[in-house]
């Protein structure tokens, strides 16, 4: 696909929607791959029937869902090749209303695909283990890091291995004397009120020059060259405002954002929960001149397939993180819920659990390598 647009998207199952523009050749949902089958596909697996036939050994779940709701969920090697997932829980019978009782958990398994296998609170000792919004990365000295946001205002933990034990080392510090935070990306600077930082929707990543940087709920962008504690100066106004191709409507509607570099890009993907659509959008330097490369993916399009055809379509697909090798992106997982989230009342047999879905980031990379180029350069 070679337009500056894209028509409605044609895997989309709803209503068409206004275009979004791509820079490339093809958006970033076009970039995802089909899942290798874990374990039988399932047809009787807990959830509402329209999530599809499933692999209950992909990512990780509670397969009873007698016990876990399962959130958030980063991913990370090891030095011994295994692969760790940091992640939420809390009770299932609780709802998931609920979701500001949940507990930061590390679950492992030897296939990035899973199943992942709970192994327990991260820091027991520490107020009970509570954790939301749990991402996780390396830090430049090697060591492993898991950041909580929502529920704690940014409280960092670190180890110096991918299975702990982890350390507390603080709470993120930002410095708001050039612009103020704001709350979401619906929240102007020049009517917003100055108050102590708030820690919501944190992705936090260690930038190929060794600075770190933070994107929170608001879209702003958050700078620190003082290590992972910061202080973090914030840089600007929400990069989505304004922007061509990121509906300017209901902008409280966004969340869930998440920040990394690769291919010479950093890249962001948004998601509007109300709109139930995720936009894809790239810089040079992270923090200027974001353009928007199309749609990211929507619950209704048929991105999620198995190696045999078979299409999964949850209702809420959340909380995205992405998995690294080589520089590229390799995957992606989602939080997911099978109904409406006032729907999963407890104990009624539905719920959340955290899904793997293979990602070509090599490919994407290559086509966007001159992205920013006119286009009768670009195939020189």
């Amino acid at each position: 696909m070679t337009n500056a647009f894209l028509a409605p998207f044609a895997h989309a199952q709803t209503v068409a929607r206004e275009m979004v523009p791509v820079l490339g050749p093809r958006p970033f949902i076009d970039y995802f791959t089909a899942t290798p089958i874990v374990s039988p596909l399932r047809s009787d697996a807990w959830g509402a029937a329209e999530v599809g036939s499933r692999d209950v050994g992909n990512g990780l779940e509670d397969a009873s869902m007698a016990q876990w709701n399962y959130w958030d969920g980063q991913i990370l090697k090891g030095q011994d090749g295994r692969y760790r997932m940091y992640a939420s829980r809390w009770d299932q019978a609780l709802g998931h209303s609920e979701w500001g009782k949940s507990q930061a958990v590390l679950a492992a398994s030897d296939t990035l695909w899973g199943p992942y296998r709970d192994k327990g609170l991260m820091w027991p000792d520490d107020r009970g283990g509570l954790g939301h919004n749990v991402i996780a990365l390396r830090m430049a000295d090697g060591r492993f890091a898991v950041v909580v946001s929502e529920t704690r205002n940014g409280d960092i933990f670190v180890s110096e291995t991918a299975d702990g034990p982890w350390r507390n080392i603080g709470s993120i510090e930002v410095d708001q004397s050039a612009f103020k935070s704001v709350k979401t990306p619906g929240d102007l600077q020049a009517t917003s009120e100055l108050k102590p930082w708030k820690a919501s929707n944190v992705s936090l990543i260690l930038r190929p020059d060794g600075a770190y940087q933070i994107i929170q709920r608001s879209g702003q962008m958050l700078l620190s060259n003082s290590g992972i504690l910061g202080p973090y100066k914030v840089t600007g106004d929400s990069i989505y405002r304004g922007l061509v191709g990121v509906p300017q409507r209901d902008m409280r509607a966004y969340e869930d954002p998440v920040l990394w570099y690769s291919g010479g890009w950093y890249h962001v993907i948004v998601n509007h929960w109300r709109e139930r659509r995720a936009y894809h959008m790239i810089s040079r330097n992270g923090l200027t001149g974001w353009r928007v490369q199309g749609l990211a993916y929507e619950p209704g399009a048929n991105f999620i397939r198995y190696s045999n055809g078979q299409v999964n379509h949850w209702n809420k697909l959340e909380r995205p993180a992405v998995v690294m090798e080589d520089g590229h992106v390799i995957a992606l997982t989602f939080a997911v819920i099978d109904t409406p989230k006032e729907s999963q009342m407890g104990n009624n047999g539905h719920g959340s659990k955290i899904i793997v879905v293979p990602f070509d980031g090599a490919a994407m990379d290559r086509d966007l390598a001159n992205a920013d180029r006119p286009k009768a350069e670009r195939a020189t």
